[in-house]
């Protein structure tokens, strides 16, 4: 039987010539390798998602032209490739098959999914019939990503015919919470449904608020996984298809280890910050460091993904930080070998205070006042950004963003919000997996442990204002994730207090989380493209 190399790259959506040439060295990679054919993800060739650049009739011929020029470099192996393909005035997401020079054939993808983060159906038309191709004496149905994900119709059909030797997958999946298991069972079970060998081809890398996290795999007939690849890495594998045997005949590495919770979600972090500067041309970040846990969590992961050189924290304590707050943001610093200033900001609240008297006047201090220590930090640390062309880190999480508890214009500010999509219990669970997996705790004990605090008036805690983070976290996770009713939860066993006020706070801070900077990925749901709501909205459940 042949030998199928799977090729797990990291294209950048937009930039061809690169994805041109990754293409042509991982085929020449597997070609030396001894592969017979050699398997690349969907829409390799442009990166995914290309979103709205499919509209645009430059880049489909583009993309055309750099597929010719692949194929071009193809001669005695057998290439898959993921590319856009415009076919009688009709866009469809492809499947290329190249060989010998050219392009043999292209199969469209059956099923388009337009839930979540995907939008397929805004750009393609789905193909109405699918036929098997030989490559390398064996006859292949190839398929891509969501067609194995659906229970019937086809390519079903297809890949349940006798004379069906090899299915291949081609896709682009984007990682969140229990994706990888979830895949993974899906996958096998498609080809133990139809007792086929299966070679699962998936994307890897950091595109805007998704990263996918490769972890590419074959199967034999009975859905045992037999050789895969590594998660958030770009690797190549070769299998010999046809051999039941553990690892596969030809599997040059065959099983690495897979990540766990919390480490899968560090290492999806870690990937999406350091692709989104490398692909943005950003070298470096900054960010303001409070001594509190969600900064602390920023940083280090940034040092973690960057190095240490390309992190700098800048702590800017006013007349309500206590000393504790410095001196942690200072051990931070020091523990993880970064960059560190301190910028007092008591001066300049007394500025603001100075020039806002008259229009203040007769108004009683509050929420308006303690903002503007947030909104003076964001001006500060974007001021850094701009004289140094640094990437400022916002360090707000999902809990905080879910119910407006943060500042716009203020720590909302930044060009990305790395831990936006991590709940604040989840911040903890990070927090504590890395100093247990450190020589030395990277993060202060005291910022774990002490009470959580804006600190923007005397003794404040966030539980002044919220529902403690061990209530708070499971009725966002049911209300914004699980869309479950107020009445649903509350049956629950959740006061009815609490989960009317937090529902209010999720609706109410729309137009907050419209403004906030794009974030790693990380949960089933995210604000952004998995949750569209409208702005202007008077539907609230009561």
């Amino acid at each position: 039987m042949a030998k199928i190399a799977l090729a797990q790259i990291n294209p950048t959506v937009g930039d061809l010539d690169l994805n041109r040439k990754m293409i042509i060295d991982f085929a020449r990679k597997g070609e030396s390798l001894g592969a017979d054919i050699i398997v690349f993800p969907e829409l390799a060739i442009t990166g995914y998602p290309p979103e709205d650049l499919l509209l645009k009739r430059s880049f489909i011929e583009a993309a055309w032209k750099n597929l010719t020029e692949i194929a071009r470099s193809i001669q005695n192996t057998w290439v898959v490739v993921g590319t856009p393909h415009r076919e009688d005035g009709k866009l469809y997401n492809g499947a290329a098959v190249l060989h010998k020079g050219k392009i043999e054939t292209i199969i469209h993808k059956t099923h388009l999914p337009n839930y979540g983060v995907f939008d397929e159906r805004r750009y393609f038309t789905p193909a109405e019939n699918v036929a098997s191709v030989k490559m390398a004496g064996i006859t292949t149905a190839v398929t891509i990503c969501e067609d194995i994900w659906v229970n019937s119709g086809l390519p079903h059909d297809l890949c349940a015919r006798e004379d069906i030797d090899l299915i291949i997958n081609i896709s682009s999946s984007p990682f969140h919470t229990g994706k990888s298991e979830e895949r993974k069972n899906k996958v096998t079970g498609f080809a133990s449904s139809h007792q086929k060998e299966l070679a699962y081809c998936n994307l890897v890398g950091g595109q805007d608020e998704l990263v996918f996290d490769g972890g590419s795999f074959f199967c034999d007939t009975k859905g045992k996984v037999t050789a895969s690849l590594r998660e958030f890495e770009e690797d190549l594998i070769v299998v010999k298809a046809g051999e039941e045997n553990s690892g596969g005949a030809s599997a040059f590495h065959s099983f690495p280890r897979s990540y766990a919770y919390p480490e899968n979600v560090f290492e999806a972090l870690k990937k999406g910050l350091k692709d989104y500067l490398s692909k943005n041309s950003f070298h470096d970040v900054v960010i303001a460091l409070s001594g509190g846990i969600d900064s602390a969590l920023t940083a280090s992961i940034a040092v973690a993904s960057l190095g240490a050189e390309r992190v700098r924290g800048i702590a800017m304590p006013s007349r309500f930080s206590s000393p504790e707050s410095l001196q942690d943001a200072r051990e931070l610093a020091e523990n993880l070998g970064m960059k560190f200033d301190v910028i007092p900001i008591t001066e300049l609240m007394d500025s603001f205070g100075k020039a806002l008297s008259g229009v203040f006047e007769g108004t009683k201090p509050g929420i308006a006042e303690e903002n503007i220590q947030a909104r003076i930090r964001g001006t500060l640390i974007m001021a850094v950004s701009n004289k140094f062309g640094s990437l400022a880190l916002a360090t707000g999480n999902k809990s905080e963003i879910s119910v407006g508890y943060c500042t716009l214009y203020g720590d909302m500010a930044g060009g990305f919000a790395l831990i936006k999509d991590l709940p604040k219990n989840m911040v903890y669970d990070l927090a504590k997996w890395i100093n247990g997996n450190s020589p030395t705790p990277n993060i202060p004990a005291r910022s774990i442990e002490k009470e959580p605090t804006a600190e923007l008036r005397p003794n404040q805690k966030d539980s002044d204002f919220l529902p403690e983070y061990k209530i708070l976290d499971p009725i966002l996770k049911l209300y914004v994730e699980e869309e479950k009713s107020i009445e649903e939860i509350i049956s629950l066993g959740y006061i009815e207090g609490d989960v009317r006020k937090v529902s209010r706070l999720v609706n109410q801070n729309e137009y907050k989380r419209r403004q906030a900077a794009p974030g790693v990925k990380i949960s089933p749901k995210s604000f952004g493209k998995d949750r569209r709501m409208p702005i202007t909205n008077r539907f609230f459940e009561t």
